[in-house]
């Protein structure tokens, strides 16, 4: 599925890259791991090659998908859940856990649509900052361009 120096997502992580395939024993039954540094933040993860599915590990968006992520932003005429803001932290946090850039997109939307009308607390503006990290992160490789020109593309949909 994935070779050394691919660049893949893991979910709620973000991008990384597969600097190395090992095989370790554990509890007796030798294993393959796919060795992943996110590119975020430096940190190293250890993902069973045989649940690599399972966990949500997947390629980077094809360039062509990235005008879809753009339309997700740009609609504006979304319902924005009314419920109290830890229940909408907990459904968004399990949209960031799908893995699913389209997911990520919807989220980083309705926190800023809902910044527009009111203060957001302190685990939204996270979230939003989460989002926005992750999602700058994948477009940019998408699209073979800087991160400074994505997170520039991004803010101008919430600023028009």
């Amino acid at each position: 599925m994935f070779k050394i120096g691919d660049k893949a997502v893991y979910p709620a992580h973000g991008v990384g890259v597969i600097e190395a395939i090992e095989t370790k024993e554990i509890s007796g039954n030798q294993e393959r791991f796919f060795i992943m540094r996110l590119m975020g933040n430096g940190m190293t993860i250890m993902i069973p090659t045989e649940n690599a599915d399972q966990v949500g590990l997947r390629k980077i968006i094809p360039c062509k998908d990235v005008s879809k992520v753009y339309r997700i932003l740009k609609a504006k005429n979304v319902t924005i859940d009314s419920q109290t803001w830890n229940r909408r932290y907990r459904e968004y946090m399990e949209r960031i856990k799908t893995g699913s850039v389209f997911e990520v997109a919807t989220v980083l939307r309705d926190l800023f649509l809902l910044k527009v009308g009111k203060d957001l607390s302190f685990g939204e503006r996270r979230m939003m900052d989460i989002a926005k990290t992750l999602l700058v992160k994948e477009l940019s490789i998408a699209q073979k361009i800087s991160e400074d020109n994505v997170e520039k593309d991004i803010e101008s949909i919430f600023t028009q």
